[in-house]
């Protein structure tokens, strides 16, 4: 039986790098360095290529240009920046996704929409625009079948239910609560769990009503929420509370269950494909793995300036 490497492909923001790190040792193995201000990535199904979105401004709060208008395309076998998708006229690509065929998803959140890359290996502009409905569209959640995505709006406080491949669809909207911006489907993908900034909530909305059927409080700014297995086989929910930098689990009944506080602020984390463990980028150039059986940290990574999104790639 073969062993796979294991590789933490990771997105250091203000270092301007896609990166390669060796899980065994936690040693870097390669950084391709980006124009500034890389964010978000997603990988293709096949794990073949990383689609990385040019932001281009620090944050979403920072004023200035308007941004970066490309996605890198980087081979992972090749380990090499091999072609740049162009999203011009559309700028400040932030969310990102593959669906199961390979078409690329970017929300563009400087223009409130959803450009569809049918064949991106090929074709290196879009083939559709969808708006998403709201304002400041930051990051979104696609369906399975890529059919439906729900949109989160920071700027008009809303979610918008939308149809990435039919733009004559009229974006439903709704309002979770202010600066809704962390977001995951359930599994059966009937509920949207969405962290509430402006008000430290969590809320499930029911994708089909588009209303709240439940609420629960957070602490303070949850910029994220993820959803695992935990230990008894039940769903269970992640915040990372970045105005107090710690970790929160909730119940799918959106009741709190323990939250421990953590070393330094959380930006972003990711799950290990086979272990229960993620990992979670820190604004203290560290990721760390957690164990997400006893809650203790096991492993970690020196990085270099604010390393943000990561997925454990096995090759």
């Amino acid at each position: 039986m073969t062993t796979k490497s294991e590789t933490l492909l990771l997105v250091q923001k203000c270092a301007h790098t896609f990166s390669f790190y060796n899980l065994a040792s936690g040693e870097a193995e390669k950084h391709i360095v980006l124009p500034n201000f890389p964010h978000e990535f997603t990988v293709d199904p096949v794990r073949r290529r990383a689609y990385v979105g040019h932001y281009g401004i620090e944050t979403a709060s920072h004023l200035g240009d308007v941004g970066g208008h490309s996605v890198f395309v980087i081979d992972l076998d090749r380990r090499e920046h091999v072609a740049t998708l162009n999203l011009w006229p559309f700028y400040r690509p932030h969310g990102l996704t593959v669906d199961a065929e390979g078409r690329l998803f970017v929300m563009s959140e400087a223009h409130n929409t959803l450009l569809r890359f049918s064949d991106p290996v090929n074709r290196h502009v879009p083939d559709l625009a969808v708006a998403s409905g709201g304002y400041k569209t930051h990051l979104f959640a696609l369906t399975k079948d890529a059919q439906t995505a729900y949109a989160l709006n920071l700027l008009s406080n809303t979610v918008t239910k939308i149809k990435p491949n039919d733009p004559t669809f009229t974006p439903v909207a709704m309002m979770p609560g202010p600066v809704p911006e962390g977001n995951v489907l359930s599994a059966d993908e009937s509920l949207l769990y969405v962290a509430n900034r402006g008000d430290d909530t969590i809320v499930a909305v029911d994708t089909a009503s588009m209303k709240v059927v439940a609420q629960g409080k957070t602490r303070r700014d949850p910029n994220r929420v993820y959803r695992f297995r935990g230990a008894e086989g039940k769903d269970l929910l992640l915040t990372t509370n970045s105005g107090e930098h710690s970790l929160s689990v909730f119940g799918t009944d959106l009741k709190e269950q323990r939250c421990f506080a953590l070393p330094s602020n959380p930006l972003a984390l990711s799950f290990h494909p086979a272990d229960r463990a993620v990992y979670i980028s820190f604004q203290d150039e560290t990721v760390r793995r957690l164990n997400l059986d006893n809650f203790e940290f096991e492993q970690e990574i020196k990085t270099l300036r604010e390393p943000d999104s990561s997925y454990v790639w096995q090759h």
